[in-house]
């Protein structure tokens, strides 16, 4: 026997406005900062460019993911949905980061064995512009960052670009009153480390989903702890828990007991406390009263 419980409320919250205001001023911001890098020979303010317009692509894939997670699905094809999508968009993302980053990279190796004059009130007016595009856009999903995966890679991009301009508007001041040029791309090496350890840290996290690991901030064996002490529950097996999306987590586990079956109100008392204890939304259990002419096999193999 067993028993699924479903929350009625999965549809996750609408982020179709702050992500068409991200997309829509990056790119445009993008797109004006590219030609005046190229105006003030600035390779700091041209990387920035670069990841922006990346970043703008990273947003799209993650507001599409985020959109088709709340599709209703064909259930004999997706019988979860198209929440997984989420996790895929936040891998993708990752690798989005880390490409642009070593252009980053590339640029900067090249100013610095290539020192040139460049144009630092252009520089610093329109870095600082990036700081109040992203730092403000980046405000729109700092709330959902915590607790969903694809929002958090969308918010790591926008504040790694409010950093990468506040790194560039800091340099542009400091070689405009000292003219130490081999700042401009020095500056520009240090902020990709930043941005790699954030990249790296999503993408670890997306394969982990992918993989249908047990998410980061669930302990396997205090979930296994809660059920066991469950009224009639004698043990439990072949728990399995993982992300259906960035944000939603599912559990599978096998009760043993005597002849008692538990009831509506037990069932609603184990839902509620998976939800609230360790953020588990779907939950299915199954219900073995240890006959020996039919043991569970499930429990020799997980």
């Amino acid at each position: 026997m067993s028993h699924d419980h479903h929350a009625h409320s999965h549809a996750p919250h609408s982020m179709n406005t702050a992500f068409a205001i991200a997309v829509l001023c990056n790119f445009i911001f993008a797109d004006l900062q590219l030609g005046y890098a190229f105006y003030a020979n600035s390779v700091s303010l041209m990387a920035d460019a670069v990841h922006n317009l990346a970043d703008v692509l990273g947003l799209a894939l993650a507001w599409a993911a985020s959109w088709l997670s709340t599709r209703k699905p064909a259930l004999n094809k997706y019988s979860y949905g198209y929440k997984k999508t989420t996790i895929l968009s936040a891998a993708l993302n990752s690798c989005l980061l880390m490409a642009s980053s070593l252009c980053i990279i590339g640029l900067a190796i090249h100013k610095l064995f290539h020192l040139t004059e460049i144009n630092t009130p252009v520089v610093i007016i329109l870095a600082s512009a990036g700081i109040l595009v992203n730092g403000g856009t980046a405000l729109l999903f700092m709330k959902e960052a915590h607790h969903d995966l694809n929002i958090k890679g969308a918010f790591l991009h926008l504040l790694n670009d409010a950093l990468i301009s506040l790194g560039v508007v800091i340099a542009a001041v400091i070689i405009h009153f000292t003219h130490t040029l081999w700042l401009d791309p020095a500056l520009s090496l240090m902020i990709v480390g930043i941005i790699l350890k954030g990249a790296w840290s999503l993408l670890t996290d997306s394969v982990r989903l992918i993989l249908d690991a047990v998410p980061r901030h669930i302990d396997h064996t205090a979930v296994e702890q809660f059920l066991l002490k469950q009224p009639h529950v004698t043990s439990v097996h072949d728990v399995h828990i993982w992300g259906l999306s960035t944000k939603e987590v599912a559990l599978t586990a096998h009760l043993v007991g005597p002849k008692q079956i538990l009831s509506d109100a037990e069932y609603h008392h184990i839902n509620t406390a998976l939800k609230s204890q360790f953020n588990i939304d779907h939950a299915t259990l199954q219900i073995e009263y240890q006959h020996d002419g039919y043991p569970c096999h499930q429990g020799e193999k997980c």
